[in-house]
């Protein structure tokens, strides 16, 4: 059903469906919602209308909406049951050329201290874990947003007192978008939007579901990294004889916790929404192909270490600086890695030698003075970050563990780089905590900055690999040592947070690797043990898997990525601080392929099939660059919705990009089963 601008007519009523689960089935009634229609005549302030739920008999319609006074639109709803299922359908026609927006709220009867709430991609339990500055609690316990910042545009809420859940869902085509000349206040859209909005609302101490059309965010909208603005309001034009027809769903379910509930909700998205394979012209092969030209033409050679630049770089020329990071956006040492194995696979001879000058140059010159890597160097300015972090310190033990492996079996060994490697582990084991936690962030003398164990999972990939490398038993009692925590603190509490290093909230790298760190230990288990570690890869997966687009939010003409046809589905939100879509993956995708083998689940591989060909959307080749300047720069911000990064906003990119993670993330993706190569070994 989509929001349709027409003529009315009855034979135009379409019927879809909504679902309502279990106790209240039959119970939608007008003691249970309100409703209100805003009208605006620009240049002035709007009037709100409440109005009244009049029960219809022998109509198409079930009821029909009045105010107290006359209005220049009339207002049905049409509400179907088909035993358990329901659907609520809206049908607005203007008497007379109007600019509208239209609210309801619907009562759930559950106490709103009792509730958690699921906004995917966005809103996880009260998103606590976020600072005052981002949405959560801290700053209100009411939040509506525009539909276009959530991976499935839907509100969920969870009575943690007894299981119970009621959902709202949008169930239209979201064909259109609009653009507008602000953001704050009441604002007119210049053209028609698929888009409205959803949200919760505490009233009297009840928690209410809360959606409309077209958008709006309150009590703030959130436009900018820790920057929340003004609320926002937007009015859509309707010509005299027009009707917009819009359709939710609204289910009603129960489930034993927050996390049965994510998955819950997580399947039906993906059974309602249903989304496919992007058609691409590009295969795996070729993606690879020109993504390569990334390591050539981002190759620094006059610093004491050898690098590719790919942090901080401007998009509109790509011109390398002077960073030089080891993991987390920069990526060199698994870039350099794949080089080399690409490189020897294609018969270059350049490729192999710049790796080598990499891996070279980190050898003689990479180390702090302890033996951790040098994480983070900028030669421009001469700064080298001391405090130093357990994901960027990991992620480059992986990335040269995997170098080692290689090497070994092309009959090239590397004792240097083995015993430095076996030090770092060993260093990993003194820094673990007594809970089995690790650090966020620490020094070289081994003293703590960041306490905090949201990173704990991409520690326990080098560990696991570590014991299968080096047959050292110490690493994988320390992997499961993780797995503990993760289990106890993250997994069994649905709290995953503070994983990426450049925001301190709920994120879905922390789910993402908590998945990936599990199915690691379930690859080197076996029976009770291994079905164990399963069940946690499953379960962290449905959340890493909620940040997700299972939807195509709507452009409009003039927004590039709108002009470029982009299709979010398969893309995934990066935290509730930084509220953009990017390719963030890496071994995601296997973990969803090993799973749905492991559970003969199709909902997995089917995923796992939309996320690969939607991320060769954006890939820049001569001729169709995607708004990146080289070749293969694979862009990172993308701006799906009204989110300025530090420029630009909807439909564009940030001007400074990290094409170095971003070139890593897909190089994975698109070679699957690394890990469980190296971990059947």
């Amino acid at each position: 059903m989509s929001i349709l601008f027409r003529k009315f007519t009855f034979g135009a009523l379409l019927a879809s469906t909504l679902t309502i689960f279990g106790l209240h089935a039959n119970s939608y009634e007008p003691s249970q919602t309100v409703a209100s229609l805003s009208l605006k005549v620009p240049g002035n302030n709007s009037n709100t209308y409440p109005l009244t739920f009049n029960r219809l008999a022998n109509s198409n319609f079930t009821y029909q909406l009045t105010a107290a006074e006359p209005l220049p639109v009339t207002i049905f709803q049409k509400v179907v049951e088909k035993g358990q299922k329901k659907e609520l359908t809206v049908f607005i026609t203007a008497s007379e050329d109007v600019y509208l927006h239209y609210s309801q709220l619907l009562r759930t009867g559950y106490r709103h201290e009792d509730c958690l709430f699921y906004l995917p991609g966005f809103w996880y339990r009260r998103n606590l874990r976020s600072p005052k500055e981002a949405p959560s609690f801290h700053t209100s316990d009411s939040w509506t947003v525009r539909e276009d910042r959530l991976s499935a545009p839907l509100t969920g809420i969870f009575n943690e007192k007894n299981g119970e859940s009621l959902t709202i869902s949008r169930k239209d085509d979201f064909a259109h978008e609009a653009l507008t000349t602000h953001k704050e206040g009441e604002v007119v859209l210049s053209g028609k939007t698929s888009l409205g909005y959803t949200g919760f609302e505490n009233q009297d101490g009840v928690a209410n579901l809360s959606f409309g059309f077209p958008y709006q965010e309150t009590p703030r909208s959130y436009i900018r990294k820790l920057t929340l603005a003004p609320a926002v309001k937007a009015f859509q034009y309707v010509k005299k004889g027009e009707t917009v027809i819009l359709t939710w769903e609204i289910q009603e379910n129960r489930s034993a916790d927050y996390s049965a509930f994510v998955q819950q909700m997580w399947e039906y998205a993906y059974d309602s929404y249903q989304p496919q394979p992007v058609q691409s012209p590009y295969t795996s092969d070729r993606m690879k192909e020109v993504l390569s030209n990334y390591f050539t033409e981002s190759l620094v050679t006059d610093k004491p270490l050898v690098y590719t630049s790919g942090v901080h770089l401007p998009t509109y020329d790509c011109t390398p600086v002077g960073i030089a990071e080891v993991g987390f956006v920069g990526r060199v040492l698994l870039n350099a890695y794949n080089a080399l194995e690409y490189g020897e696979q294609q018969k270059r001879s350049d490729l192999p030698a710049q790796s080598k000058r990499v891996f070279d140059s980190y050898l003689a010159n990479g180390f702090t003075s302890a033996g951790f890597f040098k994480e983070f160097v900028d030669f421009k300015t001469g700064y080298e970050e001391k405090t130093l972090s357990i994901r960027r310190q990991s992620e480059g033990v992986y990335a040269i563990l995997h170098y080692l492996q290689y090497e070994k079996e092309h009959g090239r060994k590397h004792p240097e780089w083995e015993t430095k490697m076996k030090h770092m582990l060993d260093m990993f084991l003194r820094l673990q905590q007594g809970d089995g936690s690790f650090p966020r962030k620490f020094k070289d003398d081994f003293s703590i900055a960041d306490k905090s164990g949201g990173s704990t999972p991409s520690a326990t990939l080098p560990l696991v690999m570590g014991y299968k490398y080096f047959n050292d038993k110490r690493y994988l009692d320390g992997a499961k040592r993780t797995a503990g925590y993760l289990e106890k603190e993250l997994i069994s509490k649905a709290d995953y947070f503070s994983s990426t290093l450049d925001a301190n909230c709920e994120d879905k790298e922390a789910s993402l690797y908590a998945a990936t760190a599990t199915y690691y230990l379930a690859l080197v288990s076996k029976g009770a043990e291994r079905e164990h570690y399963a069940s946690l890869t499953k379960r962290a997966s449905y959340f890493a898997l909620s940040w997700y687009y299972v939807w195509d939010v709507p452009f409009a003409r003039g927004q590039m990525l709108g002009d470029l046809g982009l299709k979010t589905r398969g893309w995934g939100n990066v935290s509730v601080e930084n509220n953009h879509i990017d390719v963030f993956i890496f071994e995601f995708a296997s973990v969803l392929d090993w799973l749905s083998d492991y559970y003969k689940e199709p909902r997995f591989s089917g995923f796992s099939k939309v996320i690969s060909s939607s991320m060769k959307q954006l890939l820049p080749v001569e001729g169709n660059l995607c708004g990146v300047e080289k070749k293969g720069y694979y862009p990172e911000v993308v701006q799906h919705t009204q989110w300025d990064y530090g420029k630009n906003g909807k439909g564009f990119y940030n001007d400074i990009f990290a094409p170095g993670w971003t070139v890593a993330s897909l190089w994975e993706l698109y070679s699957p089963g690394r890990s469980e190569k190296f971990l059947g070994k």
